[in-house]
Formats: C-alpha cells, structure tokens, sequence
C-alpha cells in the first residue's frame, strides 16, 4: 500500500488462490476496504466459496486484469502469495487440459491415502513432489494422469525453468523466530477480528462451501472448532503451526527462481526495507 499511495499510478493485483473468493475476508488477510477505496485492486472477489477456481482460470482474470491497467495507462503491482499462480501469469504458462468426470469420480474416493498411492504408482516424479496430505493436488495429478494418459510431472506447467520475462521480483524473508511471531501475531489479531463469525457465516451458505475453499489455511482449522470437533485454542495453535509450515514451502517454492531479489527483513520495519527496492523497479 505504501508502494502504490507513494507512486500514484500504481494498481494492485492480488496473487493469492483463497483471496478470489467472496465473502473469505478476515482469514485471508484481504486489503481492507478503506485501502481498496484508495488503490485500486484486481482479482480479489471473483467467486462464491461454492465454485470451484483453477489455476487457468486465474491465469485469464489476472491477464485481463493487466491488459486493463496498461491500457489505463497505469502500471502494475503484483502482490502475493500463491507460487503458482504468480508463475502462470509472469511466465505465461500453459497448464493440462480437464477431465471433469475424471475428476468427480476421484473427489468421491474418501481414501487420501490410497490417491497417493495410485499417483506414486502412476507418477513417481508427481507424487515426490506433492505432499501425501495435499488432496487437491493429488486429485489434479491423478486426473491429468488418466485424463491424457501422460504423467502429470510431464505434461504440468513446466514450472522449472526461469525465463527473462522483464517482470521484477522481490521477496521478503524473516528469520524463523519472527516468522512464526508475526504469524501468531495475525492469527489472534485475525481472531479478535470475528474469524470464527466469518467461518459460522459460510458454514450456513447453501450451495456449501466447495472442497478447496473449506480446506483453506484458518478456514480448515475454525470449522472444526465451530463444529465442535476442537476447542478455540487448539485450533488457533493449529492455525498458526500451518501457517508456519506453508509459508516455509512457499519460500522453498521462490527460492528455485534465480530471478527473485530477496531482502531480510527480520531486524527492520518491512515498509522501510522493502520499499525503495520496489520503487527502484518502477523507475523511481
């Protein structure tokens, strides 16, 4: 925010696959409304929690989303996030094709464990590299695999090479004490802030919430808690061991791209140490 408000003609794209959802405000750390009404944002809001939302799909929102703000004559600022998503729109990728029966008849499989076998089987390379527990993931290989009669890890999005595509990249990094610190910070600060309101809310939705969104990072963990499975505390000491655990996979996954500029900011106020390099990229 500091960024786009200091520049003036600077619009905000988010890159985050939970933030596309409507209504999924507090548990995703959305830009609050008094920040949207002051910079403009994109891909925020394109779903109800009941849909389903691909990668592809967000591949076209964010590319339409940019061809808008180029021909405003503004300039853009990627914010994010999802690896994947931020990879498929600054690199152009081309993912598998659907099988959506495919897919349905595999969603109805109640046994995770047994999908993971199957893709090990199928696709050794594809099932080292998805975590046993990530179902959604493990559904989509399975279906490419079936599907296309190809492994998945051959016919995915080729996520390993690093093209020069004129976009520049910055990542923040903190230490692993002020990470796991600052994630309990927002945690509780998400808490006070009527997480658990936000999850009863949805929970009463008809059509429910899709597979994805009710496995989303607070989401997963509240729901239990709300349906009695847990207590608040336990699931918000959940909630916070998660978080650590995806944002230590979510560095991981940046830090395969040479191209990233990394920049610690565990002693420093992030704004402080993160803006001029920002700023350096727009030529400011």
């Amino acid at each position: 925010m500091h960024v786009a408000s200091t520049l003036g003609d600077v619009d905000v794209v988010a890159i985050d696959a939970m933030q596309v959802y409507r209504r999924m405000d507090i548990g995703t750390a959305k830009p609050t409304a008094a920040d949207r009404a002051a910079v403009r944002h994109y891909c925020l809001d394109l779903v109800e929690p009941s849909e389903r939302f691909t990668a592809t799909q967000f591949q076209a929102e964010a590319s339409r989303a940019l061809d808008q703000i180029q021909a405003s004559g503004r300039r853009a600022l990627l914010v994010g996030g999802t690896g994947l998503y931020l990879t498929a729109v600054v690199d152009e990728l081309v993912f598998p094709g659907e099988w959506p029966e495919i897919r349905a008849e595999l969603e109805t499989n109640a046994d995770t464990a047994g999908l993971y076998r199957r893709l090990a089987e199928l696709d050794p390379p594809a099932a080292g590299k998805i975590e046993p527990n990530n179902r959604r993931r493990i559904v989509r290989a399975l279906e490419v695999c079936l599907g296309s009669g190809e492994r998945f890890s051959d016919a995915g999005p080729g996520t390993a090479t690093f093209p020069d595509n004129g976009v520049v990249q910055v990542g923040i990094r903190w230490s692993r004490s002020e990470l796991a610190r600052r994630i309990a910070q927002r945690v509780d600060a998400m808490i006070t802030d009527g997480l658990v309101d936000e999850v009863r809310q949805l929970l009463a939705d008809d059509p429910p919430m899709s597979r994805t969104a009710a496995q989303a990072l607070g989401y997963k963990e509240m729901i239990d808690h709300v349906e009695g499975r847990s207590s608040l505390s336990a699931a918000r000491d959940e909630v916070v061991l998660r978080t650590v655990q995806f944002a230590v996979r979510q560095e991981r996954w940046y830090r395969r791209d040479p191209r990233v500029c990394w920049i610690d900011v565990s002693d420093v106020d992030p704004v402080d140490a993160v803006s001029p390099a920002v700023l350096r990229a727009f030529g400011e």
